[in-house]
């Protein structure tokens, strides 16, 4: 049983529980006292952040218990998670490590891992590292005299990765009076972003590029699109992009201020794709949470829909195992494996881009024609503590009223978030107004409970 890993590696408030230095130290330490058993070099391990005030200490933290074990660190500065996952792989790396807590407030912070094939590492071996930071051994077996690592800056990592992520985009086309607003939560992505779509000839509009430390993801991007939707309206833009603090999810708003989420996205891409003959196997993973109007969709393509259970590497895993190569989630993480390891946020917005062009067509025309959304009511609250679903008795009998008076024309989802103590109540059905009211009366059950 995991304590530290949650679905996205490790998540919490900076400088307390489990997310201080002490443990990053030891995180360091035992990923290159892991890679120390697999080569017969002094590990290579890439450190990226966001922009959070919290990120100069875990990266120091981190680096330090890497060159405690004898490994050399790579520090690319603020960068987006995926950045990390390309450069671990690009520079023949045997990790990477991402501190960031993606969409959450600046107060807290993560650390992600990746492995030396750019994946997100498996639950075993995450569990190993655990048992790592606890045990004994990394302060038993550690290197000295001329053994200790060294640290050293990436100073090109940023071009690097805006060179990767272009060469994404078809290279028969180009961006030439495309105006574009790009919005980058004062987050990782400040600066890459409006540099890859300024390069591919785009007119572009930048907005939230401008970090303090404690302004991440606050009113801007992914998580409030609604800045960067008045901003395409006021400048008449073909298209918004707004992306998460670490940019490895994207929602993309129209021409008329409209946001197109992740199934969007997802159906748009993916029934392209099929029609190209570019979708392996014609299947498409998203998960539990993505609106029924996606299935459909996929199904009116020929296409198929598999569901992976909430978080992108649970997607990456199904994929990895069958042979896919696009999948995502309804917040926007979209990963094209025929492109990237992981979700990225301007990997995906490039492939809309490409269709729009290709086609001629506003998005929101796209958008709207693609697939029949069915009414879906999300609601999430804060508890003080992650009750098991199976002691809330009443939530439970909720749930069974829910399900006995929507039968066969709807479906209930109730799940506690992976990377902090929300519990969420996700409602699909034939009326907005019948789920809205379904959906509270699950909820009002969870407080009784907890």
């Amino acid at each position: 049983m995991r304590e530290l890993f949650g679905t996205d590696g490790i998540r919490g408030l900076a400088n307390a529980g489990n997310m201080t230095p002490e443990i990053a130290f030891r995180i360091g330490a035992a990923v290159t006292y892991q890679a120390r058993r697999r080569v017969s070099h002094a590990p290579r391990i890439v450190i990226g952040k966001d922009t959070r005030l919290s990120g100069y200490m875990f990266e120091t933290a981190l680096s330090s218990g890497v060159c405690a074990m004898g490994g050399r660190v790579m520090l690319s500065g603020p960068l987006p998670t995926p950045a990390i996952a390309h450069l671990t792989t690009s520079m023949r790396a045997d990790a990477g490590i991402v501190i960031s807590a993606s969409h959450n407030a600046y107060q807290d912070n993560g650390i992600k891992i990746f492995g030396s094939d750019g994946f997100k590492l498996p639950d075993a071996t995450e569990e190993e590292i655990e048992q790592l930071i606890k045990g004994k051994r990394l302060d038993e077996d550690r290197p000295t005299n001329t053994e200790v690592g060294r640290a050293a800056r990436l100073d090109d990592a940023p071009g690097r990765y805006v060179a990767f992520v272009k060469n994404a985009f078809p290279k028969t086309m180009t961006l030439d009076g495309v105006r574009i607003v790009v919005d980058a939560a004062h987050g990782a992505a400040y600066r890459t972003a409006p540099l890859v779509f300024s390069e591919l000839g785009a007119d572009t509009h930048p907005i939230g590029v401008k970090p303090d430390g404690r302004n991440i993801n606050d009113g801007f991007g992914a998580l409030h699109p609604e800045q960067c939707a008045e901003k395409v309206i006021a400048l008449g833009a073909d298209l918004g992009i707004a992306l998460d603090g670490d940019a490895d999810r994207v929602i993309v708003i129209d021409e008329k201020g409209q946001i197109v989420d992740g199934d969007a996205i997802m159906a748009l891409c993916a029934t392209r794709m099929i029609a190209r003959g570019e979708l392996a196997h014609n299947t498409l993973v998203a998960t539990v949470m993505s609106n029924l109007g996606l299935e459909r969709a996929l199904t009116n393509a020929g296409g198929t829909l598999r569901r992976a259970g909430v978080g992108d590497r649970y997607v990456v895993e199904m994929m990895r195992a069958n042979g896919y190569n696009f999948g995502g989630e309804q917040s926007g993480h979209l990963i094209f494996l025929d492109h990237v390891t992981t979700g990225d946020g301007l990997v995906a917005a490039l492939q809309v881009l490409a269709i729009a062009l290709r086609e001629e067509r506003p998005l929101s025309r796209l958008a709207r024609e693609v697939m029949q959304r069915v009414p879906q009511v999300l609601l999430s609250e804060r508890f003080e503590q992650r009750k098991p679903l199976s002691e809330m008795t009443a939530t439970r009998r909720a749930i069974t009223g829910v399900e006995e008076k929507l039968g066969n024309e709807g479906r209930v989802l109730v799940r506690w978030s992976g990377t902090e103590p929300k519990l969420r109540v996700m409602i699909e059905g034939p009326a907005e107004d019948l789920i809205t009211q379904l959906a509270s009366e699950v909820m009002e059950a969870a407080r009784a409970d907890c």
